[in-house]
């Protein structure tokens, strides 16, 4: 067995892992990337990137649905399933391409093939042919979709998200089981493709949303084009031929029985902690068996480990990994000088139609016990000029202020162009704007953004009236 040693060891070449080689890099130290699986981040392989390209297919067929409704006829619609799973598999390798350049630039000496796992805090053992000697271990790991104990081991017809991007056709049918982002936004892109989609969740949560208002309008916006079933529980699932048989009940104890070509299990992905020797490090790990670490500085304990990305589980989108990565390879390369690396404000958007966002402090967050009352405001946008000039006039914004110093906190909607407004309003909460210094800023006519103002001014309204007294606060709903 060839052993080596290095000052910093990364187990993952996504998206983290490879900002986190960077950096360590950056600081003058040595450092070697294990990789197990397929060179490419999740995010240009199997995540942001191929899943936008099959929801652009769907704004493309949904437009001409819509075009009655401008006055405008098109003739008849042919969607050509073959054709567009082709441009998602074809445009998808293009920018896993673009990543792979990246590794490629890569050393060969600083990369190594296999299954990494520790055998001592500071030991590595990659497959049975190299073990590592590292001053310090950054785990980006990243993670695995997750499927129901119901639906393991049905046959080829339950699949995960990693498995639509490999599609040469449009199936005739899906079941997605779970309504978070990803089953949201494949689910709802297949649908205006042409496939019949069913939506089972065992709550009633959509996408990342806490606050109810905003959850209710969600639900009834998006229920209102897609079969949307809530408070569902998966009884049985078997193959049967090209099929699943699918069995569910609802809350009323009604049971029923469908047959779906796929069963697309959207429940949630799983930090990949659990394979790598995590007993052997003599790190504290919380209750779903992740280390316990530093959010500023991506530190396990006070010990050399880091931890970056998905395999945190902190906020698993791509730039939160990029960031963690760089804080967690900068904190490597020069420990044991550790510091606070920086956190940008919090911002997630699912690509529905229409978008949801969530950013800064959501309502959850801000309901948390023993924090103080908050201020709310909002705007519908049934009747907000721009939208119903695009005939995209649903959805609904929440903005959250804080009583006495009038600073902006957060917002949640869904809304049309919400990627567009989440930006600007996270871009607000970073600078830590009041709500009359927002208020100040120019806003054009007629744009969306117009919606945003309004919500803004009830905000600047309810801030006015002073924090009220005893338990008359923000609507802190139980269960949210």
């Amino acid at each position: 067995m060839n052993t080596i040693t290095v000052d910093v060891a990364i187990i993952g070449t996504g998206t983290a892992g490879l900002a986190a080689y960077r950096a360590a890099r950056a600081q003058g130290k040595t450092a070697v990337v294990i990789e197990s699986g397929p060179y490419g981040t999740t995010c240009a392989r199997v995540g942001c990137m191929p899943s936008k390209l099959l929801i652009a297919a769907a704004e493309a067929a949904h437009m001409l649905a819509l075009a009655p409704g401008f006055g405008v006829h098109p003739g008849p619609v042919r969607i050509d399933g073959k054709a567009v799973m082709a441009r998602v598999r074809s445009e998808r390798d293009r920018f896993v391409g673009f990543v792979l350049e990246g590794v490629d630039n890569i050393p060969a000496e600083d990369k190594l093939r296999g299954h990494a796992r520790f055998t001592s805090p500071h030991s590595l053992q990659v497959d049975e042919h190299t073990a590592i000697e590292a001053g310090r271990v950054v785990i980006a790991t990243g993670s695995t979709p997750m499927i129901p104990p119901k639906l393991r081991d049905v046959g080829k017809g339950v699949i995960i998200s990693d498995d639509v991007f490999e599609w040469t056709d449009l199936p005739a049918s899906v079941a997605v089981i779970g309504t978070g982002v990803i089953g949201l936004e494949l689910g709802q892109a297949l649908s205006r493709l042409g496939v019949r989609v069913s939506f089972f969740a065992r709550g009633g949560s959509v996408a990342q949303l806490s606050d109810p208002e905003v959850l209710h309008v969600a639900a009834h916006t998006l229920g209102a084009e897609i079969d949307l079933r809530f408070q569902q529980t998966i009884v049985a699932a078997r193959q049967d031929g090209d099929e699943v048989e699918l069995t569910t009940h609802n809350a009323a104890g009604v049971q029923k029985v469908e047959r779906f070509q796929y069963v697309l299990s959207a429940i949630g992905r799983k930090p990949n902690v659990d394979k790598i020797g995590i007993e052997h490090t003599g790190l504290a790990l919380d209750r779903h068996g992740i280390p316990v670490y530093d959010s500023s500085t991506m530190q396990c304990g006070t010990s050399h480990i880091f931890i970056a990305g998905d395999a945190n589980n902190e906020r698993p989108v791509l730039p939160e990994a990029a960031d963690h990565g760089k804080i967690a390879g900068d904190n490597a390369g020069r420990y044991p000088d550790v510091r606070p690396g920086l956190r940008r404000t919090a911002l997630a958007i699912a690509f529905t139609e229409p978008q949801i966002a969530t950013l800064g402090e959501t309502y959850r967050e801000l309901c948390a016990e023993g924090r103080p009352k908050f201020a709310v405001g909002k705007v519908s946008f049934t009747n907000q000029g721009r939208s119903r000039v695009m005939l995209q006039n649903h959805g609904m914004l929440r903005v959250y202020g804080e009583y006495g110093t009038g600073r902006f906190l957060g917002a949640e909607m869904i809304a049309p162009r919400a990627e567009n407004l989440g930006h600007l309003l996270s871009w607000a909460a970073q600078a830590r704007l009041t709500v009359a210094q927002m208020l100040d800023m120019p806003f054009y006519h007629p744009v969306i953004e117009e919606g945003v103002r309004t919500a803004l001014r009830d905000l600047a309204a309810e801030l006015e009236k002073g924090a009220p007294a005893g338990d008359d606060g923000a609507e802190c709903l139980p269960g949210v």
